[in-house]
Order: structure tokens, then sequence, then C-alpha cells
């Protein structure tokens, strides 16, 4: 683990501390804790204005990175490589909210990961720094050319590398490529290397939207192959109308938030609790037909757990999809299908054991 500069968090637990910042900031620097354990060593920045030379410099991967999933690994992969070649820290810049969430406020749920989780990931990666910046009115408005100079030059991150994905775009009307930002680094003094489509074993392209596709589909395993690891979904733990008790089903409810849809149904599932502790069970994720719930919720039994989880925030993975939503006649009925969906999802885990790491390995 590299040691933490001077003003970089040191939050611990799933707290946060951070330094206010404003139009005219006391410290501009704004840097928050995430949802970590002891041994997590990625700091995270929030703005690129302003900042102390010990938190510029890096060789830096730019994107979106929802889901951090195997084509965005490759580029940071890339920065990597020029992090380790020049003795830079290695860094992820990306945006907060989204920038298809700034453009489109109305559209359907999408995400694939919280920020937390991509915190998380990126640190299991080796990644240093997070630069979240801000997608506002502001950035939103900035030409490629002031997003290169200003953002990413000697008077912002001052980057020493980006590397990029082939398709990458930035800039007012997305006007940037990656061509362009390498005539823009020339001015500004870093370098830039795109990096090349990755494809999976069949030819297609792996990126969000395939994973997005796959969710959709209910097809688990292509998912987890673009991942890299099983679709999980982080959530407080919300009291439900506790129906499950009754039939000797308790369940967590966790509501759905940003996330993305994925095909409604029951689910074979792997829980994270907050210190650690990992929990196989089934889960229902949807509208709960019998009932008509306004919006869907993740329901999840955990197997061999007795213990109150209320206002906890948990990690469950979707390992498998089991079957669609059904109707019943009553609740005789829901329960024999309980049970068989429960020995559905112990066979499931059994297959897939070991999916979800007790603690992620940050590389050397």
């Amino acid at each position: 683990m590299r040691n933490r500069p001077a003003w970089s968090c040191a939050a611990r637990g799933w707290s946060a501390t951070s330094w206010c910042w404003t139009a005219r900031p006391v410290c501009a620097c704004r840097v928050v804790g995430v949802p970590q354990r002891a041994d997590v060593a990625l700091t995270v920045i929030e703005t690129w204005r302003d900042l102390p030379a010990s938190a510029q410099g890096a060789a830096v991967a730019i994107g979106a990175f929802d889901g951090v999933h195997r084509g965005h690994q490759a580029v940071i992969d890339a920065a990597r490589q020029v992090a380790r070649q020049r003795d830079l820290p290695l860094g992820v810049v990306s945006f907060d909210p989204h920038p298809r969430r700034w453009f489109q406020p109305d559209a359907a749920p999408f995400r694939l990961m919280s920020p937390g989780q991509m915190a998380r990931a990126l640190d299991g990666l080796g990644v240093d720094r997070l630069y979240r910046l801000p997608f506002d009115a502001d950035m939103a408005a900035l030409s490629d050319q002031a997003f290169a100079l200003e953002v990413l030059g000697p008077d912002g991150l001052h980057i020493g590398h980006a590397a990029v994905g082939f398709d990458f775009t930035f800039g007012k009307g997305r006007s940037g490529s990656p061509e362009a930002l390498a005539r823009y680094g020339e001015q500004a003094g870093f370098t830039v290397s795109p990096v090349a489509r990755v494809d999976d074993a069949d030819g297609l392209k792996l990126s969000s939207s395939a994973v997005r596709e796959a969710l959709k589909a209910g097809d688990m395993a292509r998912a987890t192959a673009i991942l890299g690891r099983p679709f999980a979904i982080e959530g407080e733990v919300i009291h439900g109308d506790k129906r499950g008790r009754t039939i000797g089903v308790p369940t967590l409810n966790i509501a759905l938030g940003d996330y993305m849809r994925p095909a409604f149904g029951i689910y074979a599932t792997r829980t994270r609790l907050a210190e650690g502790r990992v929990i196989d069970g089934v889960a229902s994720l949807g509208v709960r037909p019998m009932y008509l719930l306004e919006q869907p919720l993740l329901e999840v039994w955990l197997f061999d757990f007795d213990g109150d989880l209320y206002g906890r925030t948990v990690e469950t993975e979707l390992v498998a999809f089991l079957r669609p939503e059904m109707t019943f006649d009553g609740l005789d009925a829901l329960k024999v299908q309980i049970e068989a969906d429960a020995t559905a999802a112990r066979a499931a885990l059994a297959v897939s054991a070991g999916l979800m790491p007790a603690a992620s390995a940050r590389p050397a």
C-alpha cells in the first residue's frame, strides 16, 4: 500500500470525511472517504480546481467506468503501465452524476454500481486516486479543448498521461476524440494512449451496454463474464410488509434506487454484510405479482441466518437467474415454490462457489 499524502482522507468503516469547497474555497481540494476497510488505500478527489501539487501528476484512465468491466480494466491497465514506467500515481477520472443522467434526467435507472462499489472496485485494481469530478452545467459546457487544457492541464489535474478507450469522446457535443486529446496533450504536457476495443471469445464488444442487455435478459453468466464478477446491488435494509415472516421466510428488503432493473424473477444470491461476512441466499427481484408492489424491490432470504439488519448496508450479488416471477393460488403453493427455489439456489451457488471474494487484493 502506498502511503497517503498529508491532504488525503483517513476515513474508516462506512463513514465519510471531507473538506467543504465552494466557488472560492478555503481548501479547494475536496477529498472524501469511501465505504472501505482499513486496508483500502484509494483516495477520492471531487474537484479539479486549485489542487495541491501532491494531488496532481497522475497517469489516469478517463471514462464513465460504470461497472468497471473488463473493457474498462484494459484502459486502466494501459494507464498502469505508464504509471509504473514513470513512477507516477495511478488515477481514474470519472464523473458524478453520470453524464447520461445529466443530459437525460428522466431516463430510466441504468447504473451498474453505486459510487462506493466503484471506489472499492478501483481500489481492488490498485488505483491510487479516483478523481470523481462533478458533471454540472459548467462541465457540460466545456469544449473538448477547454476540458483537455483546463481540467487535465497544469491548472487542473496536471496529469502526466491519459489512457482512453478507442471510441472515447469528450467536450461539448462529444466533439473530442482520442486523436484530438493527443494534440491537446502536446500543448498541456501530457501523453495519450488510445486502447483498442476489447471483445469476448465470440467477437462481441465488452461494454456497459452489453452488461445491461445481459441483465435484462437474465443472462447472468454473460453479465458476469463481461464484468469479471457477478452484478451486485448495494443498499440499506428497509422495513417491508413482513409477509415473509408469516411463512417462515424472513427477507431483507432493499430498494433498487438508481440501479438498472435486471430481469424480474428469482435469483441465487450471495450477500456481504458490512463486517465482511458472506451469506448464501435466494432473492425475489421485481414487483411481486401476488401483491403488485408500486416500485420494484429486491427481497433476499439469507440461508441459515437469524439477525436484525434493518438500517444496515449490505451488498447482494445476483449469481444466477432461476425463473421469472409467477402468481400463485395461495400461500401454500407459494411456500412450496419458495422451497423449490431455495433448493435450486443452493445448487447454483455450489457450482459458482468462490465468486465473491472475502476481500479485494490490490496489485503489487
